[in-house]
């Protein structure tokens, strides 16, 4: 069962009491309804702290904390969060150490550390605690906060290879001076100075570890050096932490391959920008655009802000950032996102979001957050390690003590007590299941998807109900004209002449005209002595004919013909909106105009179908009539017509109720709060809307839903992955505890294995990041 966490912020209140409790009321109803466990408001040192108790397996703090500011509340700026670089982490147990360290200090509320990505996700209280004293005792633990956009020298960066290889020399050197009969003590000299190189890193862990009272691999591996050393065994020793160096050494550079694909994903918003100001082009660091500034974007240029095409057309290649594989067409006022590439025209762009803000910063700091979000698998891997690892020492003590009461040497008893501690080291099993999750949610990013946290990127894989909002999910939200009947004349002239009158409105059914015009490359004549009736539609002079096009309200005085109301009726009746065209007394036509689905919508389902979610839910307003027509037409198995917003929270907690894992996907701003019950919430649209970000567990970068069957597909192949890495790790365990046990394997031998097989898990981790979507496939190269 998952652990219930809280999080407290203090919050700004009005002075008046009345005004202060129904704010109060308001703001705990608001978050309530958004499905957290439990809201309520405490006081503290005389202060209002607003509680707010969350399941950390279905929403994360970032979550949480966002959720607070969009129900109202104004929070002041007592309760931190960060978002920590960690630098100085040479394995899986120093993350362990650190947050035990820190959950110490008093004003720390929460240290959550991924050492697969180098980051740390800190919440504390600045009345108890200063950045600069965590800061301190990190620093005493032996460990950096790197600052942004920090990087090392080369030398530091291969620090652990270093040393690892000055640690091997010695013990090569050490080892053929003790070939010489009068060598011995320089051999023992040499082979010591090796253990104490090569095990500097592991001895400065172990010690914070003991300290922290936390029995960890580095632990183990320095008392079972020390105890071949004690035996004599020098070589042995010295062997032992070199390749236990050697082997951190390898999985650190590996596991940079994952921590890199982040940051190539940050470095692709350009350093600086072509900024009009004052009538002169000068060339300015992003960092000091405003907004209102309006940029140059020449072609080939990565647009350096998001904002708003003011002039100029190109055809813009957002692959980085929404995962489409075509570049978009954009004309005055279309969306461009900072880091995208422009095609072959120039654009003049109006910067809407500051550097910080834009799309692409925004979508890097979610994802560093949610690599610091621990998976159910992890957490139990967490779990079971603190149990092993005492059993392990228990069981290593005994091997010592028993066997010489029984008659056998204390020598070979002892040799075998540090070769079995060697050999139950778990290293490969804490890094199995983060190094997956990392090149995971990194994968996901770079295809256009935003996975907020392994708990999310593992419930993926196993949904069995997929609700969707209807209207500009599975459609598009906007109207388009489905039929065109011709009553006199041909379909050409009929649109040309709607498309004359409609050109001079901006009423979405108006501009639905005009584009169908538009398509089919249609001119028309411009129209004069334009008159809007409101609600019914308009009347217009067309090249001397008086046109008349509306709803049948419009004609409502005048004869309709049997004929034509049977046909408005049948379309109506199918949920679409009719208009009427009618010249000099003759109607013309009609036509039809509905909210159409999304191109590929169809595939989508079939996708979601072949992956054996048996169940997919349509949530509309719509009737039930229309609604059902949608559904057949996409091979959608459920519809849930004629619902109210708060009715879809109903049909979410009905469905979990049958099913347990259910996603909800919507737009992530009316769907909020459905969103927010669902085991996963699933926002579309994520580039182009901060809302869709912050509150979802999972977002769709693109305004589509082909990403989502990518999505699903990757969490099966993480799952994958994940059960190899596990299966591997507890397999070279169980191979190699009895094969030391019996003597069968050296201490020497013990470490190779277990240390190979660590940066195996890592390495086949990281084939996540060459995933391809291909049905029936795994990751692919």
């Amino acid at each position: 069962m998952t652990e219930k966490l809280a999080l407290q912020l203090a919050l700004v209140l009005p002075g008046i009491p009345d005004e202060r409790d129904s704010c109060i009321q308001r703001l705990t109803d608001n978050l309530q309804a958004q499905g957290l466990e439990k809201v309520h408001v405490v006081q503290q040192d005389g202060k209002p702290v607003l509680c707010l108790h969350y399941d950390p397996a279905r929403t994360g703090l970032p979550q949480v904390r966002s959720m607070a500011e969009a129900a109202g509340a104004e929070l002041s700026q007592r309760y931190q969060h960060e978002l920590m670089r960690i630098d100085g982490m040479d394995c899986s147990t120093c993350a362990t150490v650190i947050e035990h360290a820190l959950g110490r200090l008093d004003g720390v509320l929460e240290a959550s550390v991924s050492y697969a990505a180098e980051r740390m996700r800190l919440e504390y209280d600045t009345e108890k605690v200063s950045r600069k004293a965590i800061v301190q005792r990190l620093d005493a633990l032996g460990y950096g906060v790197l600052e942004p956009h920090h990087e090392a020298p080369w030398y530091v960066e291969y620090r652990e290879l270093i040393v690892s290889a000055v640690a091997g020399a010695l013990l090569l050197t050490g080892w053929l001076a003790g070939k010489h009969h009068d060598g011995h003590w320089v051999s023992v000299g040499l082979l010591g100075a090796s253990i104490v190189i090569g095990g500097y890193y592991a001895m400065r862990d172990a010690w914070q570890s003991i300290r922290e009272r936390v029995l960890d691999i580095d632990v183990l591996m320095i008392v079972a050096a020390a105890g071949a050393a004690a035996l004599g065994q020098w070589a042995e020793g010295a062997l032992l932490l070199v390749l236990f160096s050697l082997g951190h050494a390898l999985e650190h550079l590996a596991m940079d391959r994952a921590r890199h694909a982040m940051e190539a994903l940050a470095d692709l918003a350009p350093k600086t920008a072509l900024v009009l100001r004052d009538g002169a082009e000068l060339e300015v660091p992003v960092e000091s655009l405003l907004r209102g500034d309006q940029v140059l974007v020449r072609p080939g240029q990565r647009i350096p802000a998001d904002g708003k095409v003011l002039d100029g057309t190109s055809a813009v290649d957002q692959a980085a950032i929404t995962g489409e594989s075509m570049p978009v067409d954009k004309a005055a006022d279309s969306l461009v996102f900072a880091g995208t590439v422009n095609g072959e025209g120039l654009l003049r762009v109006e910067v809407s979001k500051l550097a910080k803000d834009s799309s692409l910063a925004r979508m890097v700091q979610l994802v560093a957050e949610a690599q610091t979000d621990k998976s159910p698998t992890q957490r139990f891997v967490s779990k079971f390690e603190k149990v092993f690892v005492p059993l392990v020492l228990i069981g290593v003590l005994a091997l010592i003590a028993i066997p010489p009461l029984l008659g056998f040497p204390f020598a070979e008893s002892f040799y075998r007590a540090m070769a079995v501690l060697v050999a139950a080291s778990p290293c490969a099993l804490a890094i199995a299941t983060p190094s997956a999750v990392l090149a995971a949610v990194a994968r996901a990013a770079r295809g256009g998807v935003l996975i907020k946290g392994g708990v999310h990127l593992e419930n993926l894989r196993s949904l069995s109900v997929i609700a969707f909002d209807k209207t500009g999910t599975i459609t598009t939200g906007k109207p388009s004209v489905t039929d065109v009947v011709v009553l006199q004349g041909d379909e050409a002239s009929l649109l040309a002449t709607a498309a004359s009158v409609e050109s001079r409105s901006g009423h979405p059914l108006a501009q639905a005209v005009v584009q169908a015009a538009r398509q089919r490359k249609l001119d028309w004549p411009t129209a004069s002595d334009v008159q809007s009736v409101t609600g019914k539609g308009m009347h217009a002079v067309v090249s001397t004919a008086k046109v008349s096009i509306g709803n049948l309200r419009l004609f409502e005085h005048d004869d309709v013909p049997d004929a034509v109301r049977q046909q408005v009726a049948r379309l109506e009746a199918l949920g679409k909106t009719t208009m009427l065209v009618r010249a000099d007394g003759a109607f013309l036509g009609l036509l039809a105009l509905a909210d159409t689905p999304r191109p590929g919508t169809r595939e989508v389902f079939a996708r979601l179908a072949s992956f054996g979610i048996g169940q997919t839910v349509m949530l509309t307003g719509d009737n039930e009539q229309v609604a059902k027509a949608v559904a057949q037409s996409l091979g959608i198995t459920d519809v849930r017509a004629g619902l109210l917003p708060e009715d879809k929270l109903k049909v979410i907690d009905e469905l979990i109720h049958k099913n347990q894992l259910v996603a909800m996907v919507g737009d992530g701003v009316n769907d909020a709060p459905a969103m927010a019950r669902a085991t996963i919430g699933i926002a579309m649209g994520g580039a182009g809307t901060d809302v869709a970000l912050e509150t979802a567990d999972v977002a769709l970068m693109a305004d589509d839903l082909s990403r989502l069957p990518f999505a699903i597909a990757l969490s099966r192949a993480s799952h994958t992955i994940v059960q190899q890495n596990l299966w591997a790790a507890f397999g070279v365990v169980a191979l190699l505890i009895p094969a030391t046990l019996f003597g069968l394997a050296s201490m020497g031998i013990a470490v190779l294995i277990h240390e190979g097989a660590t940066v195996l898990v890592v390495l086949n981790a990281l084939r996540l990041l060459r995933f391809v979507d291909a049905p029936g496939k795994g990751p692919t190269g």
